[in-house]
Formats: structure tokens, C-alpha cells, sequence
């Protein structure tokens, strides 16, 4: 499939041309193509990857539902699709003249709302008009997914066995969908597309803001939609840990009722990884199945909460005890939200991306090494440096390869149909103590890894160098080794049971195995063996700088409330 299947527009009279282009045999058959494409199957994105073209995957997947599209949405997909079959990855890419089209379209807007097929059977002459109906007609028969989808990003099958006088019935169902995941730098410069293409069709963006990118940034969402005569509707949520609980995702049901959020109409979601949690939850849940876009702020939220499917939020004590595998259809990390950020946030953050640099991603972790304290000092290359600087691409490989590492992590068990999760490394124990000792998250799972390696150790399956050169990467950029709160034997106790618990009674503990970059799990672990390794284990992180102690580890130490002296509201 190429572009050059089919003549660009041209004409700057947009009607006459979508008449004309409606009725060519050309675009007809383009269409059938694109509605007949395999989306959802591992070999269309080995064909694009093969082909340097992966930026034209979720393109292409969105247009087999291209009749039920939005004009606009259509033409800009279609123009992304082309580009990136036309370009070759790493070279600059040729704008697709279906993409100045779409720009056409979009400035129009009665035209950019108009359904692909709504257009076809009313404007076309009266065979064409036959044909696409029919065609309609057809669809809503044999495949329902191209004609009326409740989201172009989902698709379900099944099949039924059942005995002969049907008093029993055997049922397999499965459920395929896909999401994309950007590093956009200045994802709000007017100039950069990717907010728009989602929502000028749509009319309006219905955003769910953290209260304090409310503050920092919220003008500049203003200028943003209001420079694409986008309506945005802005919803501004509180979002410390203590606001993790039922009482906020409520709030946010009762905004999306208010507002009449449909199924097809992503949610605009801009904050760190509470907002993500609370806000992805309250998506999941509304309509059962709404889809949203994740626009992380914090480097938590940009590397882990951001892209994770799981969302939550506390209960009853306990971290994200209740929740549902809802992932973004489109995911963003803007580095350059970053730089507001306190530096007790930068550190909180980088620890989720060591947890898949020991378990992942041994380069990973050598960029870590290399980047040490210019990482935060630069706020990932956005202050204080030069284009040319090394730490620009440095900070860029460094979220690239985190990213990358924990979405082949995490969406290969979507619905953590099973314990192995490499990702979860740091937080075996960590949900059962964080909210008591009121720790950032990323403190409370850098003492979760370090104690993980330190059982790694003890087992053989890493040598003392490789557990030393962990601790010594964590320590270096200020992250807790330990914590008076691994001597509260009750709290412990009772974290070491819940995840036995969760976790249907194993403890499948990822931890380093066959050295830094490699992913192992401990299933074995008495409650003997859990006080005596912790007391071993703090023993060894006194020798480290500050005791082992972190560096603005608490909640208040960047002026949130602290968790163990709040009720969850």
C-alpha cells in the first residue's frame, strides 16, 4: 500500500474534491483494503517494522474502522499512514499531500466532523452511493468492527460449544486491542499536532488536570486548544496520595456525566501518576470502556503510570487495592514538564526507571551510570544545556529505552494473568509499608530493589559486585536504601502476608538473576527468613552514604500530605 495508488488532492475546493474523490474506483478500493487489513494481528506490525514504517501502525489499525471516522481524524490518519510508508525511519519525513488535505479539513469545521460514510451516501452520485451503503450494509453483517465500532482501538472474539440439548454451554472470548506510546518534546507548541489530530474532529477535549500542572501550565493548554478552536472543558483535581481513593474517582463519574462523555470520545488525562490511577479508573468504569489519552508530567507517570494499563486507586490501607486493566489509547511524555519539577520528584521518578534497568535493560542501566547526577541536575537535558550537549541524548535514550522496556514488560500479560512481571520488581513488599511510613512511592521500591538484590546475592544469582554496583546507582541519585520501617515488625509481618495473599498464595518476587539486565523470581520465603535477611540487609546499607537513608524520601519532604496521617478520601 503506497500513496502513490492514488492521486493527492489538490484542489482548494474541499467539497468538490471529497466529491470527487468519493466517487473514484481507486479510493473505493483503497478503502476496502484499509477495512480489510489483519489490524489486530502481530504480523501487520512485523510488516511495518520490516518496512522502516512503524510510525504508520496504529494509523493503519485505526482505519479499519475508517467509514465510522470523523473526516478530519480519516484524512489526518490517512496522511500519517502514507508518510510513514513513503519515508524511511531515521531520515526526515516528506509531508504527505493527503496530510496538507487533512489540514484543509480541519480548518473546516462542519466538514472535519462528518463521518467518512455519512459523506459518501449522501454527497456521491447515486451508484456510488449504492455501492457504499451496500457496503455498509455488508459490514454490519460479516464484521461490526468496521462499520459500528465502540472504539476503533478494541476488538473481541469468541466462540460457543454447547451440548445437544444446550442445558450446557462451553464459551472462549478474547480481546485484542493496541495503544501508542510518544516521547514528544513540547507536546503543546502550537505547532506540534499530536493533541490536535485527536480532538479538532471531536469538537472538544474533555481534560482531567493535576491542580498543580493546573497552575504551571494550565495557560498553556488554554493557548493551545483555543488556537485550534478546540473547546477544552477543564476538570482540576487535587492529586496527593491521600486523594487516592473512591471519593475522587466518583467526582470524576459525576464530570463525565455532566459533560455527556461518549464511548468513542477520549478523555484528555494531564498530571502525574495519581490523576493517571484515579483518572484511568474512572475511564475504565464509565461506559464501562472509555477511552483516554494520557499526557504524562512526571517522570513516574511518563515511564510507568502513564503507559500501564492498570488502573486504581487505595483502599482499606493498602496501595491500588481496587482497580481495572484499562490502558490509554495514546500515551505522551514531554520531558520538558520536567522542568518545573522539585528535585525529590526527579529522584522519586528515576527509580521506576532503574527497576527496568536491573531487570531489563542492562544498557539502560549503563546510561544510568553514565548520566548520574546531570540527570537531575539538567531535569533530563531540558535546563542548563546546550542542543549539542551529550546529556540531551542522553535523558532521551534514557526514557526511550525505560519506556520500551516496561511496555514489553507489561503488555504482554495485560490482564496479569500471570505473577511473572518483571516490572514489579521493587514491589513485593513496598505496597504493604509505603503509605505507613509515608514515603514516595519511587523511595518505598528503591528499598524494595535493594533488599530484592540483596536476596539476589544471597541466593547466587548475582555476584556482591553486581548487588553493590545497584545499591551504589540507587544511593547515588538519592533514593532510600532502607527505612526505620523495615524494623516495624507488625507492618512487615502483615506486607509479607497481603502479597502472599494477592498473589494467590506465591510470592513470585522478580529479582535480579544471572546478573544486572536479567529477571528472576523468588517463590521461597519464610517469615524467619524475612526478619532475619531484612536486619542482615540493613546491616549492609549502613555503610552507605547518609546510612542508606534517602534524600527527600517523605511525602512532606516535597510538600504533599503525608499518607499515614491522612484518611484516604
Amino acid at each position: 500500500m503506497n500513496s502513490q495508488a492514488l492521486t493527492g488532492p489538490a484542489s482548494s475546493d474541499l467539497k468538490a474534491t471529497l466529491k470527487t474523490l468519493g466517487e473514484s474506483e481507486s479510493f473505493e478500493q483503497l478503502l476496502r483494503t484499509l477495512i480489510e487489513a489483519p489490524a489486530f494481528s502481530d504480523e501487520l506490525g512485523a510488516d511495518f517494522a520490516a518496512a522502516q514504517a512503524v510510525e504508520g501502525i496504529s494509523a493503519c489499525r485505526m482505519l479499519r474502522g475508517a467509514l465510522n471516522l470523523p473526516l478530519g481524524q480519516f484524512f489526518v490518519l490517512l496522511g500519517r499512514l502514507f508518510e510513514a510508508l513513503d519515508s524511511t525511519e531515521g531520515k526526515q519525513k516528506a509531508r504527505s499531500p493527503w496530510s496538507e488535505f487533512a489540514n484543509q479539513i480541519m480548518h473546516s469545521t462542519p466538514l472535519a466532523q462528518t463521518k467518512l460514510l455519512t459523506y459518501l451516501t449522501t454527497v456521491t452520485d447515486d451508484s456510488v452511493r449504492h455501492r457504499f451503503t451496500d457496503m455498509a450494509a455488508r459490514l454490519g453483517e460479516s464484521d461490526p468492527h468496521a462499520i459500528y465500532p465502540t472504539s476503533v482501538y478494541r476488538e473481541c472474539g469468541g466462540s460457543v460449544q454447547c451440548t445437544s440439548d444446550q442445558q450446557t454451554v462451553e464459551a472462549l472470548m478474547s480481546f485484542s486491542t493496541f495503544a501508542s506510546i510518544r516521547t514528544i518534546d513540547h507536546a503543546l507548541d502550537v505547532k506540534q499536532p499530536a493533541l490536535r489530530d485527536i480532538y479538532k474532529p471531536l469538537g472538544r477535549c474533555i481534560c482531567l488536570i493535576d491542580e498543580t500542572v493546573e497552575k504551571l501550565h494550565g495557560a498553556a493548554f488554554e493557548a493551545y486548544f483555543d488556537s485550534h478552536e478546540i473547546v477544552l472543558e477543564k476538570r482540576v483535581y487535587r492529586a496527593m496520595e491521600a486523594d487516592k481513593g473512591l471519593s475522587t474517582v466518583e467526582r470524576m463519574l459525576g464530570d463525565f456525566k455532566h459533560l455527556g462523555v461518549s464511548r468513542n470520545e477520549p478523555v484528555l488525562i494531564a498530571g502525574g501518576g495519581v490523576l493517571a490511577d484515579t483518572g484511568g479508573l474512572a475511564c475504565a468504569l464509565y461506559g464501562r470502556n472509555t477511552p483516554y489519552v494520557m499526557l504524562s508530567t512526571s517522570i513516574v507517570t511518563g515511564i510507568d503510570a502513564g503507559p500501564s494499563p492498570r488502573t486504581c486507586c487505595d483502599g482499606f490501607g493498602y496501595k491500588n487495592l481496587m482497580g481495572a486493566y484499562h490502558p490509554p489509547i495514546v500515551s505522551i511524555t514531554d520531558r520538558f514538564f520536567f522542568e518545573t519539577l522539585h528535585e525529590g520528584w526527579l529522584r522519586h521518578g528515576i527509580a521506576e526507571i532503574i527497576k527496568m534497568a536491573v531487570v531489563k535493560n542492562l544498557e539502560l542501566f549503563n546510561d544510568l551510570e553514565a548520566a548520574q547526577s546531570r540527570l537531575i541536575d539538567t531535569r533530563f537535558g531540558t535546563i542548563d544545556c546546550a542542543p549539542d550537549d551529550d546529556i540531551n541524548d542522553l535523558s532521551q535514550r534514557i526514557l526511550g529505552g525505560a519506556l520500551k522496556s516496561y511496555i514489553e514488560a507489561e503488555y504482554g500479560n495485560l490482564f496479569e494473568t500471570h505473577q511473572c512481571r518483571p516490572h514489579a520488581y521493587g514491589h513485593t513488599w513496598s505496597p504493604g509499608f509505603e503509605i505507613e511510613a509515608g514515603l514516595l512511592h519511587g523511595h518505598a521500591v528503591a528499598i524494595g530493589m535493594g533488599y530484592g538484590a540483596f536476596l539476589s546475592a544471597r541466593a547466587g544469582w548475582i555476584t556482591d559486585e553486581e548487588l553493590h554496583r545497584i545499591l551504589r546507582l540507587m544511593s547515588g541519585y538519592g533514593l532510600s536504601l532502607t527505612h526505620d520501617i523495615l524494623n516495624n515488625r507488625p507492618v512487615m509481618l502483615e506486607s509479607h502476608r497481603k502479597i502472599l495473599q494477592k498473589r494467590g498464595g506465591n510470592l513470585v518476587a522478580p529479582i535480579p538473576k544471572g546478573g544486572i539486565g536479567e529477571c528472576g523470581y523468588l517463590n521461597s520465603l519464610s517469615e524467619e527468613e524475612l526478619f532475619e535477611t531484612l536486619n542482615d540487609y540493613q546491616t549492609l546499607c549502613a555503610d552507605y552514604p547518609r546510612g542508606g537513608l534517602g534524600i527527600d524520601a517523605h511525602c512532606r519532604d516535597v510538600g504533599l500530605e503525608d499518607p499515614s496521617a491522612a484518611e484516604i478520601r
